[in-house]
């Protein structure tokens, strides 16, 4: 009974999210916005807590490990369903250690240039990477990242070779591509959607099948590299054992933040295709994109750095 009217009275002190990134990615992005509006609803702040490294296993491992009564929450997005084919030893065992919330929502990752760079197109910087193998650089939030595997895929189908520049979070590794220390990236469009506005980045195409209608002008990659397609996604999972009703809880302040106008209105740049569904929603797509990627990394013999 005193475990019942403890829940009952969920929540009674701050959330925290746990983002397994550096501050000014794509992920965290999401997770402030939706934080924001979540905490209207459940009554209580939410509180990002950016823990960056090891390809996302050091924050998503101390959610994994945190106590499952729902004030600890791990952003998960692309690396949550890659890490168990890349990583040979999962901190956490496996994603039995987890419980599903709620899928977002899913969008494009975008290949982007600085805008003084000589490559104008998808198929201006396939030419330059065949001419010189291995010269070209591209940058990730990490190992393991959407923007990782986004790269390693691109350089499979275009029958090319890219060196990988690692960083601890999309902030750094947009940092140095600013600044002319890597020679591209495959951001998240949350990411980088700012800068390419800004004009301050050069988006050369979208890693979805077709163009998306929040990058107006940009091509898929597809049209140059058939096959290609890379979709970044972003949920919340708390510990595994966490009592149903504070799952539903959670999964409804969810729902209603992710379609408030303000939440809407400030990603509707980002190409994100909202869910926002029940938590069988996020475990159904997150074990499909693991087994797509499980295939793929073995056939490519990827490995983590």
């Amino acid at each position: 009974m005193a475990f019942s009217a403890a829940f009952a009275a969920y929540p009674d002190k701050p959330i925290r999210f746990v983002v397994p990134f550096a501050p000014g990615g794509g992920t965290d992005i999401i997770a402030r916005t939706l934080g924001v509006e979540m905490s209207k609803d459940l009554g209580q702040p939410v509180i990002v807590d950016n823990k960056p490294g090891a390809g996302t296993l050091i924050g998503t491992d101390n959610v994994a490990k945190s106590a499952p009564d729902g004030y600890s929450v791990v952003v998960a997005s692309f690396a949550h369903a890659i890490n168990p084919a890349l990583q040979p030893k999962l901190p956490y065992g496996s994603n039995k250690a987890f419980a599903p919330v709620i899928l977002i929502g899913r969008g494009p990752n975008v290949l982007v240039v600085r805008p003084d760079s000589p490559y104008k197109s998808v198929a201006d910087l396939v030419a330059a990477a065949k001419a010189s193998p291995g010269k070209l650089t591209f940058a990730s939030q990490g190992a393991g990242t959407s923007a990782h595997l986004a790269g390693e895929m691109f350089a499979n189908l275009a029958k090319v070779k890219l060196s990988h520049i690692p960083y601890r979070g999309a902030g750094p590794a947009l940092t140095d591509l600013l600044g002319g220390q890597v020679d591209m990236m495959f951001g998240t469009a949350a990411a980088v959607s700012n800068f390419v506005d800004s004009g301050k980045l050069r988006a050369l195409g979208v890693t979805t099948a077709e163009p998306s209608p929040a990058l107006k002008g940009v091509p898929a990659i597809a049209a140059s590299v058939p096959g290609y397609v890379v979709e970044s996604w972003y949920g919340l999972y708390v510990p595994a054992g966490t009592p149903a009703a504070v799952i539903e809880r959670l999964n409804a302040a969810a729902r209603k933040a992710a379609r408030a106008p303000d939440f809407v209105r400030k990603i509707e740049h980002e190409g994100l295709v909202i869910n926002a569904g029940p938590p069988t929603e996020l475990d159904t797509y997150v074990r499909a994109e693991e087994e797509r990627w499980a295939r793929v990394i073995k056939e490519n013999g990827i490995k983590a750095d």
